[in-house]
Formats: C-alpha cells, sequence, structure tokens
C-alpha cells in the first residue's frame, strides 16, 4: 500500500513537470504579442553549405506609432559563426512585399519602401 502511493506521489509529480514543460514551450512570446501590429509576410534564408546562415524577413506593421521594432527584431532567430538576419519592416497599408531574395536589395525598392531595416548578428566564436 505504501509504495502504491510513493509511485502515484512520483507519477504525479512527473505529470506536473512535464505539463509545464510543454505549457512553456508554447506559450512563447511571438511578434503577433508586440504592440504594433506585426506580421510576418515574406521570408527567405541561404542554403548554408559553407559559411554563416543567412536569413531576410519582411514584417508588416499596422500601427506605426506604438510600434517596438527592437522588441520584434530581438524575437527573430540568430546563430553564432557569423550568422546574419535582417529584418525590412514595411507599412501594412502601401504594398507590402511577399517574396524576398537573399541577393541585395532582397525586394524591389522601386515597388516597396521599407519604414525600418534591423539587422541582427551572430557571434564569431572560435
Amino acid at each position: 500500500m505504501r509504495g502504491t502511493k510513493k509511485i502515484w506521489w512520483i507519477a504525479a509529480g512527473l505529470i506536473i513537470i512535464l505539463g509545464y514543460g510543454i505549457w512553456e514551450a508554447f506559450s512563447q512570446p511571438s511578434i503577433e504579442d508586440l504592440p504594433g501590429d506585426f506580421k510576418q509576410v515574406a521570408f527567405v534564408r541561404n542554403e548554408q553549405n559553407k559559411g554563416g546562415i543567412i536569413r531576410i524577413y519582411a514584417v508588416s506593421v499596422g500601427d506605426l506609432a506604438n510600434a517596438k521594432y527592437e522588441a520584434c527584431a530581438d524575437l527573430f532567430p540568430t546563430n553564432d559563426y557569423g550568422s546574419v538576419t535582417k529584418i525590412y519592416f514595411f507599412d501594412k497599408n502601401k504594398p507590402v512585399p511577399t517574396t524576398l531574395t537573399i541577393d541585395p536589395p532582397h525586394y524591389d525598392s522601386k515597388q516597396y519602401e521599407a519604414i525600418m531595416i534591423l539587422k541582427r548578428t551572430g557571434n564569431d566564436k572560435k
């Protein structure tokens, strides 16, 4: 009888820990949670055969006055060893690119106008 109670207490503790871990994994903040009505509309990444990873994002912004651009850029991934993440922000009420290229200028700059460009880089560890 005592052994059974002990097993149930251990199982209950493990279930609580597992439940918390799952909840924590699925409740991470996203760009939609930030002020500014952010929405990712395009993404491109290099093949990364050699060298660092290059990621380019296009994000629409609905509320320009209250947008937290730096906080939004901090939520995008970066890696070490020379990786680059570039985020282009566009006014939601104007044309927004839905495709990007890995080569600069990454989008048709005659047709689209970025309101903010932020860049994040990884650390060079040797």
